[in-house]
């Protein structure tokens, strides 16, 4: 997402880190291994005003002193390649083209201004894939992102218009499961999205936490 807007991060040996603030909702460092430096961490993403927010990938950072506080404690959840697709009664798509990803973005957002968010420039990333569940008429009426790498499917931003995530999550799984069936399937959630994903095959694995920086402190702290 971060590359789609023009912004590089850096891959080091406890984090990724952005030098410049992410996208809204995306975080500016992520923790890559336990025990990682929070001193650290903080120096190496823009801190010059409140807004910053990490992904404490094992809630295990302190990151009160450089200015931020707990936004949510959530749960990595993991669901098996072998575990059977929910049948959806939608048809699916992956979007290919702007205008598809445009009209999915806008039911995503809901109407709450932050459909531009998803720019065309993702659509170049051929890691990620933009899941579309489709009305009978060709409307967007659920979705998620997924992120494939070697091992797992990565997936976020689930959503429906209609039943909220356990009317998603049915066309997301039947997709992932077509188009990547050998992959289990990874994420996270926190409160009722996440007795939603249980329901739905996913086993909480491990905790997480994300700091959002609600206070502006001196660069040597």
């Amino acid at each position: 997402m971060s590359r789609s807007h023009g912004l590089a991060g850096e891959f080091g040996a406890q984090d990724w880190t952005a030098p410049a603030r992410t996208p809204l909702y995306y975080p500016d460092a992520v923790t890559l291994m336990p025990g990682a430096d929070p001193a650290a961490l903080a120096i190496r993403i823009d801190t010059s005003t409140p807004g910053a927010s990490v992904k404490d990938s094992f809630a295990d950072l302190d990151l009160a002193e450089a200015g931020f506080e707990v936004l949510f404690e959530a749960q990595w959840i993991h669901r098996p390649a072998s575990a059977p697709a929910t049948a959806s009664g939608l048809a699916w798509d992956v979007a290919g083209a702007p205008d598809t990803l445009r009209a999915w973005a806008l039911a995503w957002d809901g109407g709450n201004g932050n459909a531009d968010l998803f720019r065309p420039e993702l659509l170049n990333d051929p890691a990620t894939f933009v899941i579309a569940g489709l009305s009978p008429d060709g409307g967007v009426h659920a979705g998620a992102v997924a992120s494939r790498s070697d091992q797992v499917v990565g997936i976020s931003n689930v959503f429906a218009l209609n039943g909220g995530p356990d009317a998603a999550w049915p066309v997301v799984l039947e997709a992932v499961h077509r188009l990547f069936p050998t992959l289990p399937v990874v994420g996270y959630e926190h409160g009722d999205d996440l007795v939603v994903a249980v329901r739905q095959g996913f086993e909480p694995v491990g905790p997480l936490r994300v700091w959002l920086q609600s206070a502006v402190f001196p660069a040597s702290v």
